[in-house]
């Protein structure tokens, strides 16, 4: 019993309540052999830990993760490696962001460590809870100068309910405006904040820098690994807990896809061990027992999956030899068939309508056009993540998608078009709640740091969208740090207004805040559209005469259609226009003088941008090489009829 340690709460006073001697009596524990067994006979797994590193957007999270995987032993001396290997998705590693959680393994001393890497971006919540399903503790990273911002917020609040281990380390401490020690005390603030308990807010913390793959406990020390953080981790974070006189349980909080094995399910296993070809029953949402095989079974080997013949209580794994499976059911024994808590999300705050691709271009650039395909291609999103959920409505072209914000639904879109749909979709809308007659909607708390000349306009802007000034900080730093109380309808399109208004030096950020009683209209969008009036390919002559009217989104040559919105008027109004017209030939000639015709350079139209100008009446018409924009009633006509102006 070399390891053995006696942790005992005797001395329950007389006057002590049997609900306080109880509480004292549940912590006795025994670690014997390295593992820990307690009153209500719980074993811990000590040879595996499983962790979620926790942050903002660009706090250096997938960075850590590879310094990690080289340290741990994980590639050969002199490999070349790529970046940023856990961000595998394009769209990640061109943004520069992390969007799905993804899952590995580095050993360290004999212990198996599981690596979760998560989202930072409040948008992909589902996936934050997705990840914290399987991990026993989290890594909270944070900048050594932008300190705990509002995801950083959002997924530590979702870490403490579930009552995770937290350590902290503050990352990008080399930066020449590094300040380690403030963001310390930021830390504890936010802790204070967000009600951690005592056992909480006795965080361990290191300090790091992520790229160099350096880890110290003082800002002092001289170290050039991260050992020091691989001993926290084993020492600080519970190894993950088990009963063993509970049958097999694993909730399953992934899923994948192979070509060769059909539907895989992933997730940690709370209960006994798994075996290959062992018959189970899968438990889902409406309680049905569907019978499965374990058909293969496999766990993480650093980025890898490694192919077992058992698989031990509190392991990552992924199990194949069932179809119909879906994320928060349980797997589970025949003879013993108990479900585990289902994964839980926040409710959507944003639905969006999903249409088929209805203009006359149609079919020109895209594979993928039917609308059964589209359907088929949402419910799969639906099932892979728990934040999106799909609603039918009368007309089989048509679907309502709901999820947590336009971001994530601009992520679905351009996966989509990825793969070669062709799709309409229009403008995001918020979902409103009525309680006791009155009408909620949905508040967002948003940061926003910018330098201090800029703040005026800021303000101005965001009380016209019904916005409330609730906190303001003033460094003397020359940049200032607001916080608005502000309707989540008011963010849509705002985000490159901002940008505009604080000359691309603004930083804005947001957290869900709640629900509140509706605040009132206010205009959205102050300018209109120029639309073309018939079919044809853009001319520049056509277009050299419209700059004067407002910026245009397209370029000579492009293929236009009746109803297409072809920039944006610089009155509230729209005006119909003929971009294809050409210069009317004479017999006089002038030497020259048709070579002064050139157009303005044109901003290439991004699909965010799309999704955040239009307007109710207008739709985004999303194709695997264009974006384009058009009125929901293409001909003229039947729009002035709609609009009584006959």
């Amino acid at each position: 019993m070399g390891h053995s340690r006696l942790s005992l709460m005797w001395g329950c006073n007389n006057n002590l309540d049997a609900y306080f001697c109880s509480l004292a009596f549940a912590s006795i524990e025994i670690l014997i052999d390295r593992r820990v067994y307690s009153v209500n006979n719980n074993l811990r797994n000590e040879k595996i830990r499983n962790i979620a590193i926790i942050a903002h957007v660009d706090h250096g999270k997938t960075t850590l993760v590879d310094a990690m995987f080289r340290q741990s032993g994980l590639f050969r001396p002199g490999l070349e490696v790529d970046e940023r290997i856990m961000d595998s998705m394009d769209l990640e590693r061109e943004r520069g962001i992390t969007i799905a959680a993804k899952n590995c393994s580095v050993r360290w001393n004999g212990v198996k460590i599981n690596i979760i890497d998560t989202p930072g971006h409040s948008d992909f919540g589902g996936e934050v809870e997705r990840a914290l399903s399987m991990a026993d503790g989290a890594i909270l990273l944070v900048d050594a100068s932008e300190g705990p911002l509002p995801q950083t917020r959002f997924v530590l609040k979702k870490t403490f309910e579930k009552g995770l281990k937290v350590v902290v380390v503050i990352n990008k401490i080399d930066r020449k405006d590094a300040r380690p020690e403030q963001i310390l005390d930021e830390i504890y603030d936010l802790f204070i904040d967000l009600d951690a308990g005592g056992e909480q807010l006795d965080f361990p913390y290191l300090y790091a820098v992520g790229r160099q793959g350096i880890a110290k406990k003082n800002l002092a020390e001289n170290r050039d690994n991260l050992h020091l953080l691989f001993e926290i981790i084993i020492d600080e974070i519970p190894a993950p807990e088990y009963d063993p006189g509970e049958p097999f349980q694993m909730l399953v909080s992934d899923l994948g896809y192979s070509d060769y094995l059909g539907r895989l399910a992933i997730g940690k296993i709370f209960n006994q061990n798994a075996r290959f070809n062992d018959a189970m029953v899968c438990i889902n949402d409406k309680e049905e027992h569907l019978p499965l095989k374990i058909s293969k079974l496999q766990v993480y080997d650093g980025m890898n999956l490694k192919e077992v013949e058992t698989a031990e209580p509190g392991d990552i794994v992924v199990l194949s030899g069932i179809e119909d499976v879906k994320i928060g059911d349980t797997i589970c024994t025949k003879e013993f068939p108990k479900p585990l808590k289902r994964i839980t999300v926040d409710e959507p705050t944003i639905s969006m309508e999903f249409t088929i691709n209805t203009s006359p271009l149609s079919g020109k650039e895209g594979r993928i056009v039917q609308s059964g395909k589209i359907r088929e291609r949402l419910i799969k999103e639906t099932l892979k993540n728990v934040a999106v959920r799909l609603e039918q409505t009368g007309d089989r072209d048509r679907f309502i998608v709901k999820g947590r914000g336009e971001f994530q639904m601009a992520i679905l879109i351009e996966t989509m078009r990825r793969e070669g749909f062709e799709l309409s979709v229009g403008r995001p809308k918020v979902i409103y709640k009525h309680l006791n007659g009155t009408m909620l909607e949905p508040i967002e708390t948003l940061f926003v740091d910018c330098d201090e000349h800029f703040l005026g306009v800021v303000t101005e802007k965001l009380s016209i969208r019904k916005g409330r000034l609730t906190n303001l900080v003033n460094n003397q730093s020359g940049r200032v740090r607001a916080e608005f109380s502000i309707p989540s309808r008011s963010l849509i399109g705002y985000r490159d207004e901002f940008l505009t208004d604080t000359k691309g030096t603004g930083i804005m950020n947001t957290i869900f805040a709640g629900y509140e009683p509706f605040r009132g209209d206010f205009p959205t969008r102050f300018t209109g559209s120029i639309v073309s009036d018939r079919q044809g390919n853009s001319v520049a002559y056509a277009l050299y005469h419209l700059e004067p009217r407002g910026r245009l989104f397209i370029v000579p040559g492009e293929p236009v259609y009746a109803g297409m919105i072809i920039g944006e008027h610089n009155k509230g109004v729209d005006i119909h226009a003929n971009p294809s017209k050409e210069k009317k030939l004479s017999n006089m000639r002038a030497a020259g003088k048709d070579e002064s015709t050139v157009c303005s350079p044109v901003q290439p139209m991004t699909l965010e941008k799309a999704i955040n100008f239009i307007k109710d009446d207008e739709i985004v018409e999303v194709t695997p090489k264009s974006i384009r924009l058009h009125k929901r009633v293409i001909s003229l006509k039947k729009r002035n009829n709609k609009n009584g102006l006959n």
